[in-house]
């Protein structure tokens, strides 16, 4: 089914059919090549997202709409957009239909995977997600533990280490369990997308990853596209394969964005804070699509933007309610030189229950939890006061409270290069161990600054740090 360009603008095109059927929505529509059209519009992929009337369709394009004119001829494909997936890719980096952005030749794959499809049936779907998927950092590994086969999502504003901190999550994880990794970059900029690919080719992980990416510069409809095509991609190799995927996305919000702005070029009418009003259908169509069945797991872990740090954000919160595990971080916890700098107090984890992670992880995650809790409660009576003035037992607290904060840092493998400081990561056991001696007093005497940036803590309290 053939349709000539009735209109161009922006992003959207509406494409005309004269026969007596229209293409769906979510149909892949292609422009035919043409005498006056620039090498980037020949084969121009475009989605349909509306019918207008008997004879129109809206379509989002996928690539630059400069130099396509009224009367081109666009054609139909009867399928919905496809990507190539399977060990081919592995060690490259594509864009949204699987073409190279790494110099590289194209892609050569033994199948191809529509980028939309469904959520696993209940009946179908495993039950990993109660097992929970150490990380060797310490605070996360203690507070807001990852479920294996579970969503994750590291929540922060600009700055403040969500980026670092998910290179560490993913060098871990496919350190310490077997399986491919996929990255879904949406809105990245392109010095970030190569730099995150030299980190991954350098930290050994290229050869087990595949990386999809949508930035900066892409039009919207291609950045909207991007998590749908990484999710595609991790389904191959999760019912095919029967592997265990870690799928990573950077930036969730990005997504968010790219929906907003192909909302507004759609003609939708504007939801809360000048979101569309298709914000919670677009993200649940994503996420639960990200699970675990009986042939494989998918564990997800997201960076997610909170515009002005606030969590309330509609775009923010869209997200928090499909998640197993969140890490909130904190700017002032960053301003501080307290990394990674994760909020003990607003993170959380469904599985930190007695039944999943055990009695001692348990007790001791709320033990710490408490002895921050009341050290935050204080800090406005030390600033007024000073700590002479408290009680004997608050300052021995406090002192206690302050250790801990310190022994939760730790240096990163993935930044050894611009800190000059060893990597650690640390058992669980190890973390257990060290906060149950710091709050028993074993480490009252030590300086604080002892406990800083370090690994697990030494078998004595007199021991180097």
């Amino acid at each position: 089914m053939k349709g000539t360009i009735d209109t161009v603008f922006g992003s959207v095109v509406d494409v005309r059919f004269d026969g007596s059927a229209l293409p769906r929505v979510r149909e892949a529509l292609r422009v035919v090549a043409s005498p006056h059209l620039a090498r980037a519009q020949e084969g121009a992929m475009f989605e349909v997202h509306g019918h207008l009337g008997k004879r129109r369709v809206r379509a989002l394009s996928l690539a630059p709409t400069a130099g396509l004119r009224r009367g081109d001829v666009v054609e139909a494909l009867g399928t919905p957009l496809t990507i190539p997936v399977g060990r081919a890719l592995l060690g490259r980096v594509v864009d949204v239909l699987g073409r190279p952005l790494d110099g590289g030749p194209p892609i050569v794959a033994e199948h191809e995977r529509p980028i939309h499809g469904l959520a696993p049936p209940l009946t179908h779907r495993g039950t990993a997600r109660d097992e929970p998927m150490t990380t060797g950092i310490k605070v996360i590994d203690l507070l807001a533990p990852i479920a294996r086969g579970g969503k994750a999502g590291l929540f922060g504003g600009a700055g403040v280490g969500k980026t670092v901190l998910l290179m560490e999550v993913i060098a871990a994880v496919l350190e310490r369990h077997s399986g491919y990794a996929v990255f879904a970059g949406v809105g990245e900029r392109i010095r970030e997308g190569h730099e995150l690919r030299e980190d991954f080719d350098v930290a050994g992980l290229l050869p087990r990853t595949a990386m999809v990416f949508g930035q900066m510069d892409a039009p919207p409809g291609t950045r909207l596209r991007v998590p749908a095509s990484a999710i595609a991609i991790s389904e191959h190799f999760r019912d095919e394969e029967r592997a265990h995927v870690l799928l990573v996305m950077d930036n969730v919000f990005r997504f968010v964005q790219a929906g907003m702005e192909t909302s507004a070029l759609l003609g939708r009418v504007p939801s809360r804070v000048g979101y569309q009003p298709t914000l919670a259908t677009e993200i649940a169509e994503i996420e639960e699509r990200i699970a675990s069945t009986e042939f494989g797991t998918i564990t997800s872990v997201q960076a997610v933007y909170v515009p002005a740090d606030d969590l309330n954000d509609p775009g923010a919160a869209a997200v928090v309610e499909h998640l197993d595990a969140r890490v909130i971080l904190s700017r002032d916890l960053a301003a501080s030189g307290l990394y990674p700098a994760v909020d003990p107090l607003r993170s959380q984890s469904r599985l930190l229950d007695p039944v999943v992670v055990g009695e001692q992880h348990y007790r001791v995650a709320n033990t710490v939890r408490a002895a921050l809790t009341r050290y935050r409660e204080l800090q406005d009576v030390i600033a007024i006061l000073g700590l002479d003035e408290l009680a004997p037992a608050d300052r021995e607290l406090v002192g206690r409270a302050r250790k801990l904060q310190r022994f939760l840092t730790q240096p990163f493998a993935i930044a050894e290069a611009f800190t000059g400081r060893p990597g650690a990561r640390v058992a669980l056991a190890d973390t257990l161990s060290g906060c149950e001696r710091i709050l028993d007093g074993e480490f009252d005497a030590v300086d604080e600054q002892q406990l800083y940036m370090r690994g697990a803590l030494p078998n004595t309290a007199k021991g180097e740090a």
